[in-house]
């Protein structure tokens, strides 16, 4: 008996050694629902952090759309405003290009006005009848043309067709029947504006004192 009981007693040991042994190398992980659950939990964080990249790449590309059209609406205020720096250069141009500078303005007889005159330094050629003027006073105001200009020192007008150029002083006389509402008038001031077709514009006061006879410089 004493034999036997121990030769139970060994076996039984060697079967639970094995059975340790086993559970060792081929551990139990649990049962497949909690498997389930654990592989679920993994998904979502998966899922969490590819809704991040998409959200990150959509905003990144409204960025991208947001600054092209704000680079668009720069370069487009860019070539307005160049635009109109060069319109603007151009009639300043114009302006100053066909400008009349007026030398003199003395009373001849019959009370006829007397002009001496130049073109600005720069100025295009131009023609005679493309510059107005207009005499301003308290009666009113008379307008008329350069188109009786002559050079000075000749009594006849320009030939028919012939333009003013610069460095070339010229007169005109303006009648006293053209300017008869504004004639020389004693201790009285008027206004002399002269305006070309290219927009040039000059301003004079005539300034007439208590003696308006022939010989009265009045600019």
């Amino acid at each position: 008996m004493k034999w036997q009981s121990f030769g139970f007693h060994f076996e039984l040991t060697w079967v639970q050694e094995v059975s340790l042994e086993l559970n060792l190398f081929h551990p139990v992980l649990g049962d497949s629902k909690n498997g389930e659950i654990m592989k679920e939990n993994t998904n979502e964080k998966r899922d969490d952090l590819a809704a991040i990249g998409i959200g990150a790449m959509i905003v990144f590309i409204a960025l991208i759309l947001v600054a092209s059209v704000a680079a668009a609406v720069i370069i487009s205020t860019a070539e307005k405003l160049q635009q109109n720096a060069q319109n603007t250069g151009a009639e300043t141009t114009n302006m100053l290009s066909s400008k009349v500078v007026v030398i003199s303005v003395m009373v001849i007889q019959n009370d006829d006005l007397y002009i001496t005159f130049e073109l600005a330094p720069g100025s295009a050629e131009i023609a005679p009848a493309d510059i107005d003027f207009a005499i301003v006073c308290s009666n009113g105001a008379v307008y008329g043309t350069f188109a009786l200009t002559s050079l000075v020192g000749t009594d006849a007008g320009l030939p028919l067709g012939t333009l003013l150029a610069p460095h070339t002083t010229y007169d005109l006389t303006l009648p006293s029947a053209t300017i008869a509402d504004c004639e020389p008038t004693a201790n009285e001031e008027h206004s002399l504006v002269i305006q070309s077709v290219y927009g040039g514009y000059t301003f004079e006061s005539l300034n007439y004192g208590s003696d308006v006879s022939a010989g009265a410089v009045v600019v």
